[in-house]
């Protein structure tokens, strides 16, 4: 039986190899977590195996394996190019140098202050809780610390990255991330949010996770009601294809969405995984029938070992051109280059402005309709010396970007040894 595709609501028995399993043993997530599968023997009893699988999982150091059952029950058993089997299995081609690879693609550990948080925005920080997930993407950005168990976080971390939180009064959003806050006890996550709720100047918490697509029996009813007590608090779940959206995922969110945790979901592109226009709008549509607002698309990281789910750039423009206008708004995620040595997102989108003047610009739809828009002739434009929120509001570092160039708070944005190259006298 095919148990992933059974009806919402319908309890199917485990599957192969696991058919013997009681139902409720398989439904308990301490019991999927004490049984991933990691060795070739393991994923032998699962799906056949090809030599570039059991190349990769018979090299040492490779970046940590760990499916969980109920995920690996998802996976073709026949065929190598299956979108949640390339997730997570490894192939040689992670064991090939990619030129243009790095351990810390985004520079994160440049910009962390403190073990644990990654402050490279004004007014949010990222906090990492844990290095630990239920199961392990091969293209994890963070794989140079994720899955080790030796860098983990402790006590004194989670002090000090509270003290450097409350020290920080521009920090009004805070972002838990790892690993995967949802490994953790529910009593210790329930304790930092309870923290954090208590800083009066956070505004409000977000939390990373793809537990519920690896593991959707931990959001268990005690778990929903621990989350259920902060507001405001965001859950974003990280989907990659629809097939992942199961009838048991699909119960987890309905828990958290009717407990009043506003989900989202960020993907990121893959190669031979999701980069087809057609898989990206079933499963946006699956998520919004899920009370799940698509957040992001990324590019994939130019991180070590995840070479070969690159795609070019142009392929993520790609499928905004085929979600936009095809289908609702709301179904529309902002496709982002996290940009190499810690630039941060840059969102792109295909180019609809077609030409502008003072009198008008030209655009064009997805349709290829072209038409004018006209200019007004007598807009005042707002004064921020008269504006009461442009007074109060202060904004470290706006200064230094293109809102300073724009309000006059510098000329020009230059390299450090730009006036050194260009000044001969």
């Amino acid at each position: 039986m095919d148990y992933s595709s059974q009806q919402k609501g319908i309890q199917a028995p485990p599957p192969s190899p696991w058919k013997e399993l009681a139902m409720d043993q398989w439904s308990d997530w301490r019991w999927q977590l004490a049984n991933r599968l990691n060795s070739i023997e393991d994923l032998d009893r699962v799906i056949r195996l090809t030599e570039s699988e059991k190349e990769a999982l018979s090299k040492e150091g490779l970046f940590r394996v760990d499916i969980t059952p109920y995920f690996a029950s998802l996976i073709d058993p026949e065929d190598p190019n299956c979108p949640i089997r390339l997730q997570v299995i490894p192939r040689s081609e992670e064991m090939v140098a990619d030129t243009f690879s790095m351990v810390d693609s985004l520079a994160e550990d440049e910009h962390s202050p403190v073990p644990g948080i990654i402050h490279r925005y004004p007014d949010r920080v990222l906090m990492l809780l844990t290095t630990q997930c239920a199961s392990y993407c091969r293209f994890c950005t963070r794989s140079r610390i994720v899955g080790n168990p030796s860098a983990n976080f402790g006590s004194s971390d989670f002090e000090r990255q509270i003290e450097y939180i409350q020290n920080h009064p521009e920090v009004r959003d805070v972002l838990l991330s790892g690993g995967d806050p949802l490994v953790l006890p529910r009593k210790f996550l329930g304790s930092i949010l309870s923290r954090l709720q208590g800083i009066a100047h956070v505004e409000i918490v977000r939390i990373n996770t793809r537990m519920p697509v690896f593991l959707p029996q931990r959001i268990t009813d005690d778990f929903v009601e621990t989350l259920q007590e902060f507001k405001p608090l965001w859950l974003n779940v990280h989907f990659n294809h629809p097939k992942e959206i199961t009838p048991e995922v699909e119960k987890a969110l309905e828990k958290m969405a009717d407990a009043g945790i506003v989900l989202g979901s960020q993907s990121v592109l893959l190669a031979g995984v999701n980069d087809c226009a057609n898989i990206m709008i079933e499963m946006m549509h699956k998520l919004v029938r899920n009370r799940v607002r698509p957040y992001y698309i990324y590019q994939c990281d130019q991180v070590t070992g995840a070479g070969h789910f690159r795609t070019p750039v142009s392929k993520g423009i790609e499928i905004i051109e085929s979600l936009r206008g095809h289908t609702s708004g709301y179904s529309i995620p902002t496709f982002v280059v996290d940009m190499p040595a810690g630039g941060g997102k840059v969102p792109l989108q295909p180019n609809y402005l077609l030409s502008t003047s003072e009198e008008k610009v030209v655009l064009r739809n997805y349709e290829g309709y072209i038409s004018a828009y006209v200019q007004p002739t007598d807009y005042q434009s707002h004064d921020p010396e008269t504006c009461e929120y442009c007074k109060k509001t202060k904004r470290p570092g706006k200064e230094q970007g293109v809102w300073g160039l724009m309000h006059g708070q510098k000329r020009a944005i230059k390299p450090d040894d730009w006036d050194d190259k260009h000044h001969r006298r």
